[in-house]
């Protein structure tokens, strides 16, 4: 990691998305936000739910929200998540899905899905919202749409994501609905136009992972508010994320390592399953 940083000049947009590439992100001038790219190193290593549990040891606090459904012979799982990614805030929608057997119980979910392949990825969008205010918006075809917010921290209860997806047909439609239902969304909550659903993610629903105790979930936000305020302190002088990492070259480096692990790094897939 720390090679990477030395060897790689931050100068502009291109350079930067040239750094962050291996990292599975890119940069957005224009909205001023970080998002996964389509062939991220990360479309590679599908999902299980131990991913989640992962997550707070990773410093990320997040609100997780999965929604099961069988389609097209195959079970289906598409995910919300918001909250504190170590240095930013942020909010993904991945879809995943397998033909393999579905390995829940009452306790846990232990099936292991693949990423969606082109095919299937979906028409998505989503606007996160802090305390009433916007923070991030995003749109896209895609199998992980993404944003994060350098230097902003949140609790994952400031947080609120509008989120819109169109699925490939009526019936895959009818059966994400059906999956919204059973987590425990209200018909009146969502929105159903042709194939597109929209709903808002305040509160999650659904069981959140057993490592989101509140005295670790403490420390670990405590961490993450130094670690903003110091990003924050340090550029304060700069407008935008671009600037401010070009400017933490020269300022502090060991703060740019920092500042590039963002979202779901490698330490969240040693808990990957055996297909």
């Amino acid at each position: 990691m720390k090679g990477n940083v030395e060897n790689i000049k931050i100068k502009d947009t291109d350079s930067l998305n040239e750094f962050l590439r291996p990292f599975g992100y890119a940069y957005d001038p224009d909205e001023d936000v970080f998002y996964t790219i389509i062939d991220a190193w990360q479309r590679e290593m599908g999902y299980t739910r131990l991913y989640d549990e992962a997550a707070a040891l990773s410093f990320m606090i997040l609100d997780c929200e999965p929604i099961y459904f069988e389609y097209d012979n195959r079970w289906w799982m598409i995910e919300f998540w918001k909250g504190q990614y170590c240095m930013a805030s942020g909010c993904e929608i991945g879809i995943y899905y397998t033909d393999k057997p579905d390995l829940s119980n009452e306790y846990f979910n232990w099936t292991f899905y693949d990423c969606a392949d082109d095919e299937n990825m979906l028409k998505m969008k989503f606007t996160l919202t802090k305390n009433g205010e916007t923070i991030i918006k995003r749109k896209g075809v895609h199998w992980w749409l993404v944003g994060f917010k350098l230097g902003e921290f949140s609790q994952p209860w400031e947080l609120e994501a509008s989120i819109s997806i169109t699925l490939k047909d009526i019936g895959m439609r009818n059966a994400f609905v059906q999956g919204l239902l059973r987590a425990g969304y209200r018909k009146k909550e969502l929105l159903i136009v042709g194939k597109t659903v929209s709903f808002i993610f305040t509160n999650p629903k659904t069981p959140q992972p057993f490592t989101r105790n509140y005295m670790f979930e403490e420390i670990i936000q405590d961490k993450n508010k130094l670690l903003c305020d110091r990003y924050n302190e340090l550029t304060k002088g700069y407008n935008n994320a671009l600037d401010k990492l070009i400017a933490l070259q020269e300022i502090d480096l060991h703060m740019l390592e920092k500042v590039v692990i963002m979202g779901k790094t490698r330490d969240i897939y040693k808990f990957r399953l055996l297909k």
